[in-house]
């Protein structure tokens, strides 16, 4: 059955007042009538009239409404992120329209088009794997809409972001292994387009050169982020006739899905091959082993997200002749069982 939203027209038709009269009515107008006002209010009720919030907020020039861009739901690691986010805008009184790209370059464009047509007050975006042209970005800053990115930045955007040091991270990841005896590391890196993914293979490659151990070029492989792939490279990994002792992954998604391949090759983790994620994802200490790995502070990326996108917002900041500013945050290693023996994890833990 075809049906529509009860609109102020319909309820001036139902009393025969004006669209005026019920408008003042349903806004708590002082200027209307009480036996009019609750009229139209008990009408409104029995109708289910829903207040067209969009199209109010295109008459004060405000929506009230951020976006928020993501390029998948792989892991928890961009739900956690929005969940912060969203805390923010809500205490201050802001609804979010979350649009997720599937790291589909063109359905990262058209979802920024859709929140333009929504009119939405400012964006927070973390681009896809499949990101190397930022033109829609750019539209977004040239309609005067405050535009904030985190976690996969761009240089070529002069634009606020939230990011954490991916650099030092990763080489405190790599030095774990390395201190647990592990000469032999291998890195499945990220697609060479995210920035991310470039500063943990370069603090991957300084911790190797700082330990004085050879770089192996057959124990580095980027690739497209796809499970399918982890599997493949994983295998070849093994099969080297020098295998890996160690891996240190782009992700914790990759990092549990070569650890299901280690033990298919009846392989024992962390004694013949150490594993290290990286974000803390949810799953990662349900595994077994349970997965050593970077913690990144998700919430805190998407509350100060929010927060520095309501400041551009207040200030409408012009970053023609100037740089950006950036919010960088810390992360902490949480050494489980993947990389070191239960006893020996558990004796970390306690000192630490």
């Amino acid at each position: 059955m075809k049906t529509k939203y009860t609109s102020i027209i319909d309820i001036a038709k139902q009393l025969n007042i004006s669209k005026s009269t019920v408008s003042r009515a349903l806004t708590g107008h002082p200027n209307v009538n009480p036996r009019t006002r609750k009229a139209v209010l008990d009408l409104a009720q029995e109708m289910d009239y829903q207040k067209n919030s969009l199209a109010l907020g295109l008459s004060l020039h405000q929506t009230n409404t951020i976006g928020i861009l993501v390029p998948e739901f792989m892991s928890t690691y961009f739900p956690s992120v929005i969940l912060g986010a969203q805390e923010v805008f809500q205490a201050e009184g802001y609804q979010t329209v979350i649009c997720h790209n599937n790291e589909s370059y063109d359905a990262e464009v058209a979802n920024v088009k859709l929140l333009l047509s929504y009119r939405v007050d400012g964006i927070i975006a973390s681009h896809t794997k499949e990101t190397r042209n930022f033109d829609h970005f750019r539209m977004v800053q040239r309609h005067g809409i405050p535009l904030v990115l985190f976690n996969r930045v761009s240089e070529e955007l002069n634009a606020p972001n939230v990011v954490i040091d991916d650099y030092a991270a990763a080489m405190t990841a790599v030095e774990h292994l390395i201190k647990t005896g592990r000469r032999r590391i291998a890195h499945l890196a990220g697609p060479d387009s995210l920035i991310n993914s470039r500063l943990r293979s370069q603090g991957y490659l300084d911790a190797l050169k700082k330990h004085k151990i050879p770089v192996d070029p057959a124990l580095m492989l980027s690739y497209d982020l796809s499970i399918e792939k982890v599997r493949i490279y994983m295998k070849h990994f093994l099969d080297l006739p020098q295998p890996p002792d160690a891996l240190f992954a782009i992700n914790d998604p990759t990092a549990i899905a070569a650890m299901e391949v280690v033990k298919e090759k009846g392989l024992r983790i962390p004694d013949d091959i150490a594993v290290v994620g990286f974000s803390n994802d949810f799953s990662a200490q349900l595994v077994s082993p349970s997965l050593t790995t970077v913690s990144q502070p998700t919430m805190d990326i998407g509350r100060e997200s929010a927060r520095l996108l309501l400041g551009e917002m207040k200030l409408k900041g012009d970053y023609s002749a100037r740089k950006a500013p950036c919010v960088q945050l810390k992360t902490k290693l949480i050494v489980r069982d993947s990389s070191v023996k239960k006893e020996e994890s558990g004796a970390k833990r306690k000192r630490g």
